[in-house]
């Protein structure tokens, strides 16, 4: 096993609990403009969305598209017409404020930043995402956040990394890893820039898409077991 020196967390739903997040944003969206909250209208949301995220994601679609077209779209299918930037910009105002940490992810982070290098690498908006960060408390053990607002590319693009790596002084791909839920954002992103990649999977979900990354872990504090196993067995510190 290698010995990796630099590594790259995603956020969403590894670091920080988005799907937690992003209920509660909704809850009070829907709330408030009079939208019933059924299992029926969260579904046909989180459909669009996604759609829309991973067009994003393979370059298909811009941000701004993104962001300003997603509730349109959904109050269209109600029968509303809506200023989705205005509803848009609403969710964010929520969504901001899901600062949940997932389970171990503050322990496995304050232990890691010991021997290693750490680093932020996330879809999505900056503002919301550097919020969320620093409530948590996350934001000060990173040596430095990485957002594709700011990059001007997303993940999986091989442009998105490239960006980073070259913002690095010194940085050896071969002792670089990549920690993510997303197969195709943080494990297929990270294969096609040269690094090795972990993927965090606490469900169990099984791999069909013919994606294979290097390690599989279902806690977070399994990445911080496998990476000092490593360092004890090789007297690295």
């Amino acid at each position: 096993m290698t010995f990796y020196k630099t590594l790259f967390f995603d956020v969403d739903d590894t670091l920080l609990d988005f799907k937690a997040a992003e209920e509660e944003a909704i809850t009070l969206l829907f709330t408030e403009h009079g939208i019933p909250l059924t299992e029926e209208t969260r579904t046909r949301y989180s459909i669009i969305n996604q759609s829309l995220w991973r067009d994003h994601e393979q370059g298909r679609l811009d941000r701004d598209t993104l962001l300003n077209t997603r509730f349109s779209l959904f109050f269209k299918e109600l029968g509303q017409e809506v200023d989705g930037k205005a509803l848009g910009e609403q969710y964010r105002s929520y969504l901001e404020k899901g600062d949940k940490l997932m389970d171990g992810a503050l322990e496995t982070i304050t232990a890691l930043k010991e021997n290693h290098d750490l680093y932020i690498v996330t879809n999505g908006v900056s503002k919301t995402q550097y919020k969320r960060l620093t409530s948590s408390g996350l934001h000060p053990l990173f040596l430095e956040t990485f957002v594709s607002e700011d990059t001007g590319y997303q993940k999986p693009m091989k442009e998105f990394f490239d960006y980073v790596f070259a913002r690095i002084p010194g940085l050896d791909r071969s002792a670089s890893l990549i920690i993510g839920d997303s197969l195709t954002a943080d494990i297929q992103g990270g294969s096609m820039s040269g690094i090795d990649t972990c993927w965090y999977n606490p469900t169990g979900k099984p791999n069909d898409s013919g994606i294979v990354p290097t390690y599989e872990i279902r806690d977070l504090r399994e990445l911080l077991k496998l990476l000092q196993k490593y360092e004890a067995e090789t007297n690295m510190f």
